[in-house]
């Protein structure tokens, strides 16, 4: 309980009892010490407590020993400092001003200091009996889902992550009657993949049109009972549809993404019309320019040409507007929305919002609140990680693009659009081997450095290539086939088929110890991988006990005999970063 709970809340800010240690980075509830109380008769206080008593000269408890590590909080407004020994000052001259009076900008300057720490509440609000309340609460506010196959079960700090986030049209929450089709279930009305790379120094964030004609897996989906229901899929239809409709949940739509784009899905987040106008209202608006007036009567949007700052209805009004933009089609409206997300990106990550306890706490209220997640990341705790890692990602290295797309052919009047193959593969790909859309020019020189040690040196002759090959989530055959492959057409004869693997890769690896790297260069060689894919490691023997390399075939394996050379530069794509301001026109 903090000092409102035990009513000595006198002129104490609320965001004044958290400090930060700075041992662990993290902000922690510190309470001043009680003013000194008349003693309790018998060993309990009044409350049901243990009674408060001094302790002895000289004497510390191991939690006041712990609590001088960390910085006390400030004092109460408007008490005295006490003694200047104990400040640490020296005593003024009697009959002398000690100097001018502390003035706001002095505890400004303080509060930016304290706060200065992290980008929501719920990563300040870390520890202490009221912060783990209040995390209880904040995790109270989050809906979950239970996706089952279609995710993974937990979240990884070391990893690169898919986020699936979804912008659903469904008429739910106070004030929202009047958006989105009456009676829907609620469908895929905005959604972006979201790629955050291993290393975070850059993220993609790919747009997905509503009105891309797709191919619905059917869909295992928990029911309230526990019990699985299979969702029957459907060919050549709208993307939006691949949720909602048929009792399909968002695990369907990451299915369905995942089978379109080659992509893994790790986790989703979904949220209503509600997200935009709490989320912009918590930050108090978010900037947006327009190269002319709009007065859209349909969205109720009605701004001025040049910048303006929106939030609530109005934000939600910029952000559904489709009449107002270019050819007034979805395609124009995702690239207002992207220009959108970066300015609420840039608000969240400015000093006006991280130094603001009022506003940290909102957001973290709105957040939580407008949320919807897969239940491997429903705590709170695993949210407040995600955040931190977001938060590694500079905004210039946060680039928004769209899956290229080209009007149905088989429409005489298109409204729909399907895949653009000449373009659409290569970013696929892309985005699946964890290269930047952005500019990351060391880290692509420590790659290519990499990879070309890799491949230098000597390589043996096929005949002395041992290899065991595993199919770690390649079409069912593929390591029989590879192996047929190698040793009727390429000589590699010692290799032999180890059927499945114990884990699915999205990628294809070769592992082969230090005095395998001649044999794994010449097989590099015959399979087209990249150095990305060779992997040493140490050394694993066959079944007739001689030393063997590994090649675990991933989802990317397109077959024996097919080079599997990952994309070594972004594709030329349109696309924009969530550093720069952009004109809506």
């Amino acid at each position: 309980m903090d000092a409102q709970g035990r009513g000595r809340a006198d002129n104490i800010d609320p965001a004044d009892q958290w400090v930060l240690n700075p041992r662990t980075g993290e902000y922690e509830l510190r309470l001043s010490p009680s003013a000194p109380q008349s003693p309790v008769p018998g060993p309990r206080g009044a409350d049901g407590g243990a009674s408060r008593r001094a302790p002895a000269p000289g004497s510390e408890t191991p939690a006041r020993e712990a609590r001088r590590e960390v910085p006390s909080q400030r004092r109460r407004r408007g008490a005295p400092e006490g003694p200047p020994e104990r400040r640490g000052r020296r005593p003024a001259p009697q009959g002398k001003p000690q100097g001018k009076p502390q003035g706001k900008k002095t505890a400004r300057g303080r509060k930016v200091l304290l706060w200065s720490g992290g980008t929501m509440a719920l990563v300040l609000l870390a520890a202490g009996t009221g912060g783990y309340l209040y995390l209880k609460h904040l995790e109270d506010n989050v809906s979950t889902t239970d996706v089952g196959s279609a995710g993974k079960s937990s979240f990884s700090k070391d990893e690169a992550f898919n986020i699936l986030v979804i912008g659903t049209d469904k008429r739910t929450g106070a004030g929202n009657e009047g958006y989105g089709d009456k009676g829907s279930s609620g469908h895929a009305d905005t959604t972006i993949l979201l790629h955050v790379s291993k290393d975070r120094t850059n993220a993609t964030a790919l747009s997905i049109p509503r009105d891309l004609i797709v191919d619905i897996p059917d869909c295992p989906t928990k029911q309230a009972d526990g019990s699985t229901r299979i969702v029957p899929g459907s060919q050549g239809v709208r993307f939006n549809r691949s949720l909602g409709e048929g009792g399909r949940d968002p695990g369907c739509t990451m299915r369905t993404v995942q089978e379109t784009t080659g992509i893994p899905v790790d986790h989703f987040m979904m949220a209503d019309f509600n997200a935009v106008k709490t989320l912009t209202t918590a930050v108090d608006g978010v900037n947006v320019c327009l190269t002319h007036a709009v007065n859209d009567k349909q969205s109720k949007l009605n701004l001025p040409a040049g910048e303006s700052k929106v939030e609530g209805e109005q934000a939600l009004a910029f952000v559904r507007t489709r009449h107002s933009f270019g050819n007034q089609g979805d395609l124009d409206r995702i690239k207002v929305q992207q220009q959108f997300l970066g300015s609420l990106m840039r608000k969240m990550s400015s000093g006006d919002t991280l130094t603001s306890p009022t506003k940290l706490v909102k957001l973290a209220e709105a957040a939580t609140k407008a949320l919807t997640v897969d239940s491997a990341i429903g705590k709170v705790g695993t949210l407040k990680d995600i955040a931190l890692e977001l938060k590694k990602v500079p905004t210039k290295n946060i680039s928004f693009t769209t899956v290229p797309v080209v009007d149905n052919p088989a429409e005489k009047r298109p409204v729909t659009v399907v895949l653009d193959q000449s373009k659409a593969p290569q970013l696929f790909d892309t985005i699946v081997n964890d290269v930047s859309l952005t500019a990351v020019k060391e880290k692509k020189k420590q790659e290519a450095a990499a990879v070309a040690a890799r491949l230098k040196g000597a390589r043996s002759d096929p005949s002395e290539v041992r290899v065991r090959i595993l199919n770690g989530g390649a079409p069912a055959g593929s390591a029989q086939e590879t192996l047929a492959w190698l040793q009727t057409e390429q000589g590699v004869d010692k290799s032999e088929n180890l059927g499945n693997a114990p884990a699915q890769l999205a990628r294809t690896t070769l592992e082969y110890a230090p005095d395998q790297a001649d044999q794994a260069r010449r097989l590099a060689d015959i399979l087209g991988l990249p150095g990305a894919a060779m992997k040493p490691g140490e050394s694993v023997t066959n079944a007739q006990g001689m030393p063997t390399m590994t090649l675990t075939l991933g989802k990317d394996f397109k077959g024996a005999g097919v080079k599997l050379t990952a994309p070594q530069k972004a594709p030329d794509v349109e696309k924009s970063t969530a550093d720069k301001v952009q004109c809506a026109g």
